[in-house]
């Protein structure tokens, strides 16, 4: 069993990931802005200071042999400024990774994004040996929070997620929860493109897998479901979650982009409308077996967020 420290730990992902690691017997120390009683008893639950300005790494890292790195801006949006995602996701994870060298730390899992390698979309199946070309500030910065990991020198495990679904999802795709969970028919019938999910299940079982294997140092993987989705395969499968049809019409996917654009929205369409595989072989070749089916994990998860 390891001593761990987890950043982020309040957060879609960490809270669940806690949990997880306390109850199979980790030592867990749980970093977070607002500390809450939400963890078994055995996690060691500290405040954290907003990463907006610096954080003493090295008081959290006392007696800590595993950090788990989650914390930081989660998602890309024109209201945040770039030089926040700099200082956030950058230059935070720089100090960290440098102050984890400094004190000995034995493993730094840094969970970084697929938007640190393409943009909202990508015209073909993305590998981790494929050139990195984000499109906007928050890849930016989580692409130069990458490098900086290695720079350091601690031993590391980089993590790209794709968008990740499970209880208690927010953001892009809490809106298409929504939009599928709406009575009407939806015009998303011919959307064939392709878009790579991921469990949040399926994280965690990857960040177990890093954490227990000796040849995940040092190495950067794409995390995602095995198998892409259509768009209008994922509304299916929410919509049959709640026991409904699909309901799906068949309109031109030009079409809704030439709607989306008038109504200046071009950017959230290409989140839906847009082809974005990326391939985890690399992980699943390491040893990684996500349990969880995209189709059964999105009808289970439309299931329990369904109103009673």
């Amino acid at each position: 069993m390891k001593r761990i420290l987890v950043t982020g730990a309040s957060g879609f992902v960490g809270r669940a990931l806690v949990a997880e690691l306390a109850n199979v017997g980790h030592s867990v120390r749980a970093a977070m802005r607002q500390p809450a009683d939400v963890f078994p008893r055995s996690v060691e639950v500290i405040a954290v200071s907003d990463l907006t300005r610096p954080v003493e790494w090295r008081a959290l890292l006392r007696n800590v042999e595993v950090v788990v790195h989650l914390a930081g801006i989660a998602h890309a949006g024109a209201e945040i400024a770039e030089e926040t995602y700099e200082r956030v996701n950058r230059l935070a994870t720089a100090e960290l990774a440098n102050a984890a060298k400094a004190i000995g730390i034995n493993h730094l899992v840094f969970m970084s994004s697929i938007r640190a390698q393409s943009g909202p979309t990508s015209s073909g199946v993305m590998c981790e040996t494929d050139a990195p070309r984000p499109t906007d500030a928050y890849g930016r910065s989580k692409l130069a929070a990458e490098d900086a990991v290695r720079a350091a020198g601690v031993p590391f495990t980089i993590l790209r997620p794709v968008l990740i679904y499970g209880p208690g999802v927010k953001g892009n795709f809490a809106r298409l929860m929504e939009l599928a969970r709406k009575p009407w028919l939806l015009p998303l019938g011919l959307c064939r493109n392709r878009r790579s999910l991921l469990a949040r299940r399926n994280l965690i079982d990857a960040i177990h897998l890093t954490l227990a294997s000796p040849a995940a140092k040092n190495e950067t993987y794409i995390v995602a479901d095995p198998a892409p989705l259509t768009l209008s395969e994922i509304v299916t499968a929410l919509r049959a979650g709640e026991g409904r049809r699909a309901g799906l019409l068949p309109v031109p996917p030009a079409l809704i982009a030439l709607a989306s654009s008038a109504l200046g929205r071009t950017e959230e369409w290409q989140r839906l409308g847009g082809m974005l595989v990326a391939d985890p072989g690399k992980l699943i070749r390491a040893g990684w077996e996500p349990a969880t089916d995209t189709r059964a994990g999105l009808a289970a998860l439309a299931h329990a967020s369904s109103p009673r």
